[in-house]
């Protein structure tokens, strides 16, 4: 039996995790949870797969969930010191890292000293610190299993012959909401329209950031990070029906394609099983009723943030990691209605720009960058 820790368990694929989890009782043990500030869902979740540790990282919701549940089992742990606790926890096979954002990255780089399998949807972790995660997840011998749909279709499309064989990387993006819209359009977006995606049901960060495609440069760069494959060989294409997770075209013009309907249940399988299959009952494709996929360039004029990401990976060393604070604070000040849609990849580039990039940053290095580019988007946005 597997014993996993799952950080951020009461989010969209915290939750899509407990349901697989749930469908292998023989396979897996839930040792630890965590949440933010959902503790009315963390103690349904307690009650269900009775962890022996849970975390709560928002200190109201903390001090509060402690006095009311006096009698619950092991005194529950606070902020990210609670988060790095439980990813050292001894009994621990596998971490689930769940978090949204750049509080991902110390958890995750603590499960991997502590020589912890880590499958991973913190795809900001990646990005601020991929070279830095994946040398020390080879330093001791474990593992990063990518839980994106995209990035658990490349590793399965990866199987199909060898690295050297690689031409390209093929992301695919749904477009978004705004995908067949105008710029005009995008001037005059709320909030409620950018939350409307069509096809994936994911929280508020992720959701602006498909909307934006951000979401998509930050899986270039993951990308990279994962399979090794430098920027330029690897493209995205939009893919309106989300049936096609990604692609891998090989020298001799073959590509490999990874097909499922779109549900995060299976890529989180199918990285909890460490890449191994097991029979499962989700809806499986049925292409007769599909009938048609389409394939289309991203229009970067209409989408910069995508080009923005490219730009930070060709630069190096702390670009991402600024590139992923500025969009982080672009988009809590959209979803606060204190700036407009189109000026999140406007006040990001003008924070990129004025960037002095440091190559091979170490893990304070990289901090530091995160919070100067906080700060710096603070000043250039007004806020």
């Amino acid at each position: 039996m597997k014993k996993i820790v799952l950080l951020g368990s009461t989010g969209s694929i915290g939750k899509s995790t407990l349901e697989v989890v749930s469908k292998f009782p023989r396979q897996f043990k839930i040792i630890g949870l965590s949440t933010h500030r959902n503790t009315m869902l963390l103690k349904k979740q307690i009650e269900q797969f009775k962890p022996k540790t849970v975390v709560i990282t928002e200190e109201k919701s903390f001090n509060r969930f402690r006095k009311n549940n006096p009698d619950l089992r092991g005194k529950p742990l606070f902020g990210l010191e609670g988060l790095e606790e439980l990813c050292t926890e001894s009994e621990a096979d596998l971490v689930v890292n769940a978090l949204v954002g750049a509080v991902g990255l110390r958890p995750g780089l603590k499960a991997l000293e502590a020589k912890k399998d880590l499958a991973i949807a913190n795809k900001e972790a990646l990005v601020m610190a991929g070279n830095l995660l994946t040398r020390t997840a080879r330093d001791n011998g474990v593992q990063i299993l990518p839980i994106d749909s995209e990035h658990s279709a490349l590793k399965q499309c990866l199987l199909a012959g060898k690295r050297e064989e690689v031409k390209r990387l093929i992301l695919t993006a749904s477009g978004g909401p705004f995908y067949d819209k105008d710029v005009q359009t995008l001037r005059r977006v709320t909030v409620g329209e950018a939350l409307s995606h069509p096809t994936w049901n994911m929280g508020k960060k992720i959701t602006i950031d498909s909307a934006t495609l951000m979401n998509k440069g930050l899986e270039v760069i993951e990308a990279h990070w994962l399979f090794g494959i430098s920027g330029d060989r690897i493209d995205v294409l939009v893919h309106p029906q989300s049936i096609v997770h990604s692609m891998v075209e090989y020298t001799d013009g073959s590509i490999i394609a990874q097909m499922s309907y779109p549900d995060m249940k299976l890529p989180i399988q199918y990285a909890l099983f460490c890449s191994q299959r097991f029979p499962a009952k989700y809806k499986t494709l049925d292409l007769s009723k599909v009938k048609s996929l389409t394939f289309d360039k991203v229009d970067k004029d209409k989408f910069p943030c995508l080009g923005l990401a490219y730009l930070a990976l060709k630069k190096g060393g702390t670009a991402p990691a600024v590139l992923n604070a500025a969009n982080e604070m672009a988009v809590n000040a959209f979803l606060s209605k204190r700036i407009r849609f189109i000026d999140i990849a406007s006040l990001i580039q003008s924070v990129l720009e004025v960037h002095r990039v440091v190559k091979d940053p170490t893990l304070a290095e990289i901090v530091d960058a995160d919070l100067w580019a906080r700060e710096q988007f603070s000043r250039k946005a007004g806020l």
